[in-house]
């Protein structure tokens, strides 16, 4: 990686128990300065341990190798007191649940000010109070003046995540991490936030990496995308290469389970389930649910190579990957299941 502006995660492992069980391993990654770029992939796939790891939030039993990026300075190599001042400034992060996130006795102004005032000790409280203000207007809460003196408990769920929007930019961050940002929402209130997201990415400059489970919520803001699986990236590339000529057979897993196709009139389903942390396998992590799979895939690790320009895939069977209708996902059988 030349360009080291914005957030490079490179090579990066994580290690877990004593045991020193693989949860991440190899992963690199690159969100420039003012891009979007999307990480999916099924829960327990490791998508919120990395970005986490790019926060170094993890504990410290946790074996983290490999380096982390912002700006060209290393995230891993940081004190506690520079982290802290990292934190909001370089990198923010929009966590998963917002009730649980905020702090249920304060008011939201204050958990708003609360960033501004750490991370600049000359804003005074009055004026760290009119910063929230002006971003909880910012991120679309009307009457934002009065309502900075709520709860979170009165409001909504999509007018928490808002809130939450507005604690993450209090400190003008360069690189925005939104860890599942429309978990729970309405197709509406989802909507809403996706273009919100766009809006102060492109507004304020900010390189944006938007961890999710469902790629068309991805699609619709990232123009990249990295699909992760049991800890690996298995393909990564500019976001319609990735839909439209997928080059492993778990993305297209992904999207066959999201979309129909006259061949799948109902949604497909990827059968079985993840290798579990200690149990994954040398060879290729897909092999066992794979409908592609052969003798050769067994031998031993499986490379993630370039197959088109920017665009990677790990699978050695990557030019049989035709499209959805050719790979053997099917949609459930509701008699079967049901009796």
């Amino acid at each position: 990686m030349t360009d080291r502006s914005g957030l490079s995660i490179e090579n990066l492992s994580i290690a877990l128990g004593k045991d020193r069980r693989e949860a991440i391993s190899d992963f690199s990654l690159h969100v420039p300065s003012g891009a979007a770029v999307g990480l999916v992939g099924e829960s327990g796939s490791g998508k919120t341990l990395a970005s986490r790891a790019a926060l170094g939030l993890l504990p410290r039993h946790v074996e983290v190798s490999g380096r982390i990026l912002l700006d060209g300075q290393s995230v891993l190599d940081l004190s506690p007191e520079q982290l802290r001042r990292v934190r909001g400034s370089g990198v923010a992060m929009i966590f998963q649940d917002p009730m649980s996130s905020l702090n249920p006795l304060l008011r939201v102004g204050e958990s708003i000010a609360q960033v501004a005032r750490s991370h600049d000790g000359a804003v005074g409280h009055s004026a760290a109070l009119e910063r929230a203000v002006e971003l909880m207007d910012r991120v679309g809460i009307r009457d934002a003046r009065a309502r900075s003196r709520s709860f979170p408990h009165e409001f909504s769920g999509g007018m928490r995540q808002r809130i939450m929007i507005a604690m993450a930019l209090a400190a003008n961050p360069r690189i925005l991490l939104a860890d599942e940002p429309t978990t729970a929402l309405d197709v509406i209130v989802q909507a809403s936030i996706l273009e919100l997201l766009g809006e102060l990415r492109r507004d304020q400059g900010m390189g944006l990496l938007l961890v999710s489970h469902d790629l068309a919520v991805v699609a619709s803001l990232c123009e990249r995308i990295v699909v992760m699986y049991a800890g690996q990236i298995v393909e990564e590339g500019p976001t319609m290469d990735v839909l439209m000529r997928s080059r492993m057979p778990y993305t297209v897993g992904l999207l066959a389970s999201t979309r129909r196709s006259k061949a799948l009139p109902r949604l497909a389903s990827i059968p079985g389930t993840p290798p579990p942390l200690g149990e994954r396998p040398t060879w290729c992590r897909f092999a066992a649910r794979c409908p592609l799979v052969a003798p050769q895939c067994l031998d031993g690790p499986i490379p993630l190579v370039e197959i088109a320009a920017g665009h990677k895939a790990r699978c050695i069977r990557s030019d049989d990957v035709s499209g959805i209708n050719t790979l053997g996902f099917s949609a459930p059988d509701r008699e079967a299941q049901h009796g």
